[in-house]
């Protein structure tokens, strides 16, 4: 039998085959636990990793991207083996991560003053330019058209828009509260429409028109009846999670205050559902197929998965301590 269609336990480390996997990071751990979304079940582990933080699958499938807080290094894992095979110097500490559409590049953005997003050329594995933008960087995105790379400071509440043609700040536009989370919308020719974002201290999230660069609505996500609003823990951040379906028709997103996650229409942000999932639910995933999001509940180390479809979780998956950030996408390891 191949070894694409094995799954077996090696030296209590689990050996698995290619295919789409869900990678979720564990903020108080030292691994990421891999995930077949096929099965639901946990297929492997990448080791040897002090508080991940950020992580991207490249888009040919050969390689895992993982910001690296402890030794302020973008660890680059292979995905044959699923072991780190090179740590690349950042110009500070990491916070989230992400690749260019080619696989060219990885963005990361550094969270220290005055702020910068670290250019990593994947050929040569090496940091060939740190971009300054304004203030230290909690998230970094490339845009679904792969024309731009977005970052967003909590500490300036500001937005920076990198062109990646020369690696350059092209425009920035501040918001009334820090940047948390954001995803992003298309026209019908492709390029980005909206940013959606989290805020801080604000329970729900904010629209910004990406052509006009102003923010154009706020949705304010449900308060449950008869349930305590959970204050506890929430790092000034309620609402800390988003994600669009592949085909672009509906939005999910966390809510800390009521341990739930929301779905809403698009492209008119009309709420079909909330869904229970646990405490301090953060990120989300949604692998290429659709057929599920993915939610990284921090509170109980646990994976949740809600069905697309019928709005029901399907599965609870223990993962590490704290999980938080996750992706997913194609693994090949042949």
């Amino acid at each position: 039998m191949k070894r694409a269609l094995l799954g077996f336990l090696l030296g209590g480390s689990l050996v698995f085959g290619g295919g789409v996997r869900v990678l979720q990071s564990n903020a108080a751990g030292d691994n990421i636990h891999v995930i077949d979304p096929a099965t639901n079940k946990v297929v492997a582990t990448i080791d040897d990793i002090e508080v991940p933080h950020g992580v991207v699958i490249a888009p040919d499938g050969s390689r895992v991207y993982v910001s690296d807080e402890a030794l302020r290094t973008l660890d680059v894992v292979d995905a044959k083996t699923l072991k780190v095979s090179k740590r690349i110097p950042l110009s500070g500490p990491p916070n989230n991560v992400d690749v260019s559409k080619d696989g060219k590049f990885v963005y990361v953005g550094i969270r220290q003053p005055p702020g910068a997003v670290d250019v990593i050329d994947t050929s040569s594995l090496t940091n060939i330019k740190s971009v300054p933008v304004k203030g230290e960087v909690h998230n970094v995105y490339v845009t679904p058209d792969g024309k731009w790379v977005v970052s967003g400071s909590i500490a300036e509440s500001t937005i920076s828009v990198i062109d990646p043609s020369t690696h350059t700040l092209a425009w920035t536009l501040k918001l009334s509260s820090g940047i948390r989370p954001m995803a992003f919308t298309r026209n019908a020719d492709g390029s980005t429409k909206d940013i959606i974002v989290q805020l801080s201290d604000f329970h729900g999230f904010a629209v910004v028109d990406f052509a006009s660069r102003k923010e154009v609505r706020r949705v304010t996500l449900p308060d449950l009846p008869n349930q305590e609003k959970e204050t506890e823990g929430l790092q000034g951040s309620p609402s800390h999670g988003l994600a669009i379906t592949p085909d672009g028709k509906m939005l999910w997103a966390t809510s800390k205050y009521y341990d739930y996650v929301a779905a809403y229409s698009l492209p008119d942000y009309k709420l079909l559902k909330v869904v229970k999932v646990g405490l301090h639910p953060e990120w989300l995933t949604i692998p290429p197929d659709g057929k599920s999001v993915y939610v990284a509940v921090a509170g109980e180390d646990s994976t949740v998965v809600v069905d697309n479809k019928t709005f029901k979780v399907v599965k609870t998956i223990p993962v590490g301590a704290v999980p938080k950030r996750n992706a997913s996408g194609l693994l090949k390891t042949e």
